[in-house]
Formats: structure tokens, C-alpha cells, sequence
């Protein structure tokens, strides 16, 4: 036994056997792959082997001892690859795709995230390793230094070969279609493994990038009749009621709805939202079933959605994979519509989600990233600029603006690892010892003292009365790894079904001319923003490829999607693909009308990404005077606006050298073109 251990096939055999041991190990103790019959987690059991022994096995066609280093070599590349999902699914209960590694652009910003998902007994994910390359060093003097007969690698692959054909078969058994209806990366890995599905997700990606090329003029037609049939008739009474008013758009980060009229430890979380909520006086709508849409993207797959009615991708960020896309967006339709000058404020870096080329796409005018603000030590914690002094910081900024404005706030304090100093925390933390959701509340209520000190600011401007304020959450806080302290804090078990209940996000609006309705329990999704306001501000919605429609119609469709195929109506829900009646949160059986729910929903879903994978947008013109977006025409530095010190003295106290007039990138662009 000794010498087979020394021997190169010996070698080859512990590796391969120590990372299907880990990797089962990892699936049962990091994974919530929801386990569900014997069949199952023998699937769980086997998985491993295929992908180990097809990439192990490679490794013996090298000559001599160099079979060693090359064993090493893929096996800490797997082991790697599988740690690398390990953090990432600690905090997005979701496995890492070949688009998220693109955005490697982002990662300098998630230290402090990344730091606080990894924990000392990680160490045991090395430790394979280690004992691989001491067996290694104890052993490879007695390698022979010819290269093994090509006959036993060939063997070896062919096996792994063959050992996913029956993992696949049986796979397919259990889950019918398994590689076809794909919306839940869990599936993949629970049937096929974390290699596989590294390998699947590349095979997709490749797929993805092809669409393009592919894609014609005719695609985007099949599009644009489901969104023309899906179409709601504005409410006659309010189509317009805004029109040339300001709208400001408020991201409140990470913020579940739950938040709204809790109490912690005797105390509310969050007093002013719950009085703009609950007191009529304030005039506000708040749509109490309104959920969030987002995927891998989370922050900027809700900006996607809310600005588009597009629905994220299924792996990865549009914002990073199609940001040369084609779009239709938002602040480019007021923008020809009605004239509106758009921005973005934003304390963090400006190539974070490749926002400063994404946002030239879409038409945006403005993008105040951290340049434009104080980013000094003491106002900063976790991403960026703490929410108060954003706030503050961005009043000058915002009373400098032309009018009518676009203008779309996105807050950072209330963020995964929700850190907090003590002299901002004014709320005691929970007590469940998992303290990420402990602080939640701490910075959730931040975040709400700092909306209180913005909405008063934007009095004393004299532009809260004359704006559409739009409030919103984009996408949740608290992952599902995180089910027993939610347990523990909602005092009752947190299911599938309770948990995706939690999917609900603030969607808050005050609309000049209209009396607030209070609370609304329309059935909503991010995908029914865009075009809510486009009917507001006397704009169409008909006219654009949109896959959300008006709350305010009568028509409106409260069939809301989730990007992983689940679903919410009023009545009724699919999650994990089972379903349940919404009235009474019990499991029920499939019905024709359930069943033709869910393939509505994968039709919705497929049609949204022909559009992004095929940029069929750029086959599309919506109206006889619309011109596509040229990214010549933004810039977007710390001369793309000048605000006057004067307004910077009446906001911050600071002094300045001298007045200066707002200069614009209109006004640039017409210098230069005079030159």
C-alpha cells in the first residue's frame, strides 16, 4: 500500500480522492443545494468524480516527475475555484459565473465584505494541499523519468466521460430538462457539481456571445409584439399629471421592506420612512407588495430594471458584459421627450459596475462619483461616502442643476458587512450572535435619519414640492445563509417560502398634483418603474420595449417574475418549483393555470435576454424622432459640471477661491464645435 501511495498512479489517486472529499464536504456544510431524496444526494455523493478525474487525468501525460507539479497545479486550482464559491455563496447564496470574474474592476471596493465572509476554520480548505505537496516532495525521487503509456490517462478521461453520462441520465431523471431550463444555478451544482457547472456556465457564456452576431432585425419584432401585448393603458386621470416636474429617484441599499413599521429592542427602525409610509398628510404611495428582480448584478441589476424594464441576466452584470449594448433608457427618453438634463450621485468610484461607460449608453448627462465629494477618512466606512454627508454634499450639486432634472441618489452606509461607528449607530443591535444581521438594523436606521435630513434639505431648497420623489430598495440585505438568526428575529421558521416572501423592497412615490393613496397591495416588480413614471410624465410607455407596466392602470399585470424563475401574483407563488397559495402560505398542487403561469414566466424571462444577449435594442427605433445615444456626446470628470460656490457656502460652509458659472457638457460641446 505504501509503495502505491509513492507511486505516480498512487499520487494521482490521493489527490483525486482528497478533493471528492472536499468537495462533497464543502456541499454539505456550505451549500444550501436543499437535498431532497436519496437519489439526490447520491448525485451529491458522485458528482465530483467526473470533473476530477477529466482533470487530474490530464496531468498524467506529462513526462516524469512533472506529473507531481501538475497535480498540484489543477488540484489547487479546483480547490481554488471551489473556496472562491465558498465566500461568494456565504453572502449571495449563489455560485460564482465566468462574467462576475470579469468584473474584477469591482473587487477593490469589496475588501471589507470579503474580509468579514471568511472565517479562521477556512484553513481547512489548504489543507489537502499541503499534505499533497509533502507527499509529493517524500516520494519524487523514486518517480520513474519516462512518461507514463498513453493508454492509462485515455482510460482514466474516458472514465470521468463516462461517469457524467450517468450522472447526467440519473440527474435528468429527478429533473426533467435540467440543462434547458436553467434559471437556478443550485440545480446545476446540486445535479452536476461545481466543476460541471463551471465548465456548463462557459459553455453558455460562449453560446451568450454568439447571439449577437446572429441576431437580425427580426428578432427584436417577436419582442416587440410580447411587450406591445403585455402593454397596460394609462390611467386617463394621471397620464401626465407630472409632466415637466423634477423627479428625484432615492436607492436605499440592500433595504427589505420588513424594515418598514418594525420595532428592535422597543424601538423603531426606521421613523421617518414609517411616517411618510403611514401619515396621509405626506402624500405618499407606497406599494406594499413591490419586490426586487435582481440576480448576480443585485445593485446594478436593480439600476438596469428600474431604468430600463429589462430584466438582469441570468450569470453576471449587464452593466460589466453588455455594457456596449444598445439601450433605450430612461434618462435618454426624457432626455429627446421633454428635455431633461439626468444624473447619477454616487460616492463611490466611478468604475465600479463600469458605471462610467454604462451610463453613457443610457443616456445619462451627470455623474457625480467620488471626485465631487469629501472622501476624508472620517467620512467613510465600508464602500464609500457615508450617507449623511452624500446627502449633504449633494445639495449644492442638485440646486445647481437645470430644471427639469433627472436626478438618481444611491446610498452605500446600509451595505453588507454593515458596518457602523459608534457615534453613528443611535439603535442597539440585535442579539441573535450573527453580526451581519445584528448591525442591519443599526444602519438601517442610518440610513433613515440621513433620508429625513435629505427630505428636509430638500425643502429648504424649494424642490421637494415641485419633484416626483421616488423611493426604492433595490435589492435584499440579508441572504438565505442567514435563515436562523432571520428565524430567530421574525419568531418563526424561515422556509423557501417565508424567505422569498422577504424579496419585497420599499417602492415609495410622491407625485406633485396627486393625493397620496397610502398604502397600495398591487402586486409589483422593479420591471414596472420605467414605465409607472413614463405615463406619470405624459410619455407613452407603448412606444418602448418594456416588460413591466403601470401601477396606476387598471390593467396592470401583478405577475412578478424573479430572474430565477420563481414567481409572485396575489394569489399565488413558485418557489424552488413548488407552489403555494399566497393566502394561506400552504403548498399546493400544480394546476394548468399555475403550470401556464410558470412558462409565462420563462417566456418573460428568455424574451428579455434576447434583448440584451442579441442587443436587438439597436434594431429598434421607438418613435419616427428618436436619435440613438451617442457616448460622444458624455464625459463625465470633475469638469463636467461647476457648481457655484455660493451654493457650496450655503450648504457646507466652505470657501472658496471664486464664483464660477455652471458650465455643462452642452455648453462644452458647443464651444468646441464654434472652434
Amino acid at each position: 500500500m505504501k509503495n502505491f501511495i509513492s507511486s505516480k498512479m498512487g499520487f494521482f489517486t490521493v489527490a483525486a480522492v482528497l478533493i471528492w472529499i472536499k468537495s462533497y464536504v464543502v456541499y454539505l456544510t456550505e451549500f444550501n443545494l436543499d437535498v431532497q431524496n436519496t437519489l439526490q444526494h447520491f448525485l451529491l455523493l458522485i458528482n465530483p468524480i467526473s470533473s476530477t478525474l477529466v482533470f487530474l487525468g490530464i496531468a498524467l501525460f506529462a513526462k516524469g516527475r512533472r506529473v507531481g507539479g501538475f497535480i498540484i497545479i489543477i488540484h489547487s486550482f479546483m480547490s481554488l475555484l471551489l473556496y472562491a464559491n465558498v465566500v461568494f455563496y456565504r453572502f449571495n447564496t449563489d455560485f460564482i459565473t465566468l462574467p462576475v470574474l470579469t468584473q474584477t474592476g469591482n473587487f477593490g471596493s469589496l475588501g471589507s465584505s470579503i474580509a468579514n465572509l471568511m472565517q479562521w476554520t477556512d484553513l481547512f480548505y489548504a489543507l489537502d494541499i499541503i499534505i499533497l505537496i509533502l507527499l509529493f516532495r517524500s516520494s519524487r525521487q523514486i518517480w520513474s523519468s519516462e512518461r507514463m503509456k498513453l493508454k492509462r490517462p485515455a482510460i482514466i478521461i474516458a472514465t470521468g466521460l463516462v461517469v457524467f453520462s450517468i450522472n447526467l441520465a440519473l440527474a435528468e431523471a429527478d429533473r426533467p430538462q435540467l440543462l434547458k431550463r436553467t434559471f437556478d444555478r443550485n440545480y446545476i451544482v446540486k445535479y452536476l457539481g461545481a466543476y460541471n457547472f463551471t465548465i456548463y456556465d462557459a459553455i453558455q457564456n460562449v453560446k451568450s456571445s454568439t447571439e449577437r452576431v446572429l441576431a437580425d432585425s427580426n428578432d427584436i419584432t417577436e419582442v416587440q409584439n410580447y411587450t406591445n401585448n403585455k402593454y397596460a393603458e394609462p390611467n386617463e386621470e394621471l397620464f401626465g399629471i407630472a409632466e415637466g416636474k423634477n423627479v428625484i429617484k432615492i436607492h436605499l441599499e440592500s433595504f427589505h421592506s420588513f424594515l418598514i413599521n418594525m420595532e428592535v429592542n422597543g424601538e423603531e427602525v426606521t421613523p421617518f420612512i414609517n411616517s411618510l409610509v403611514n401619515d396621509e398628510k405626506e402624500d405618499y404611495t407606497y406599494f406594499e407588495n413591490f419586490f426586487h428582480q435582481t440576480e448576480q448584478g443585485k445593485t446594478a441589476d436593480a439600476e438596469l430594471i428600474m431604468d430600463n424594464s429589462l430584466y438582469g441576466l441570468p450569470q453576471g452584470s449587464a452593466f460589466v458584459t453588455k455594457g456596449k449594448n444598445t439601450y433605450q433608457a430612461l434618462p435618454a427618453i426624457l432626455g429627446q421627450e421633454q428635455g431633461y438634463k439626468s444624473s447619477v450621485l454616487h460616492g463611490d468610484s466611478k468604475s465600479f459596475w463600469n458605471r462610467d461607460e454604462i451610463y453613457k449608453e443610457l443616456g445619462v448627462d451627470y455623474f457625480f462619483d467620488e471626485a465631487f465629494y469629501d472622501m476624508s477618512e472620517e467620512q467613510v466606512i465600508g464602500y464609500g461616502l457615508k450617507d449623511k454627508p452624500f446627502f449633504k454634499e449633494s445639495m449644492p450639486i442638485i440646486e445647481a442643476m437645470e430644471e427639469p432634472f433627472y436626478a438618481h441618489f444611491m446610498t452605500l452606509t446600509h451595505h453588507h458587512p454593515y458596518l457602523i461607528d459608534e457615534e453613528d449607530a443611535t439603535i442597539d443591535p440585535t442579539d441573535t450572535n450573527d453580526g451581519s444581521v445584528d448591525r442591519y438594523f443599526q444602519t438601517a436606521r442610518y440610513l433613515d435619519e440621513s433620508l429625513e435630513q435629505f427630505v428636509n434639505d430638500l425643502k429648504e431648497a424649494g424642490l421637494y414640492d415641485d419633484s416626483i420623489i421616488m423611493i426604492y430598495g433595490d435589492h435584499y440585505g440579508i441572504s438565505e445563509n442567514h435563515t436562523r438568526a432571520l428565524s430567530e428575529i421574525f419568531g418563526e421558521e424561515m422556509t423557501p417560502y417565508k424567505y422569498a416572501e422577504l424579496q419585497r423592497v420599499p417602492f415609495i412615490l410622491k407625485v406633485p398634483g396627486l393625493d397620496g393613496k397610502g398604502t397600495v397591495s398591487e402586486y409589483a416588480g422593479q420591471v414596472d418603474a420605467m414605465p409607472t413614471l413614463l405615463h406619470l410624465l405624459g410619455i407613452d410607455a407603448k412606444d418602448y420595449v418594456l416588460f413591466g407596466t403601470d401601477l396606476f392602470s387598471e390593467e396592470h399585470d401583478d405577475l412578478v417574475p424573479f430572474r430565477n424563475g420563481d414567481f409572485f401574483t396575489e394569489d399565488y407563488a413558485m418557489v424552488k418549483g413548488i407552489f403555494y397559495d399566497n393566502h394561506t402560505g400552504e403548498e399546493i398542487e400544480p394546476t394548468e393555470e399555475l403550470e401556464a403561469l410558470k412558462e409565462k414566466v420563462e417566456h418573460e424571462l428568455a424574451m428579455s435576454d434576447k434583448v440584451l444577449q442579441g442587443d436587438l435594442l439597436r434594431f429598434y427605433s421607438p418613435t419616427d424622432d428618436w436619435k440613438p445615444v451617442d457616448t460622444n456626446d458624455y464625459f463625465y470628470d470633475i469638469n463636467q459640471f461647476t457648481v457655484p460656490d455660493e451654493l457650496k457656502d450655503k450648504w457646507l460652509g466652505t470657501d472658496t477661491e471664486e464664483d464660477t458659472d455652471i458650465e455643462t457638457t452642452e455648453n462644452k460641446n458647443s464651444d468646441e464645435d464654434e472652434e
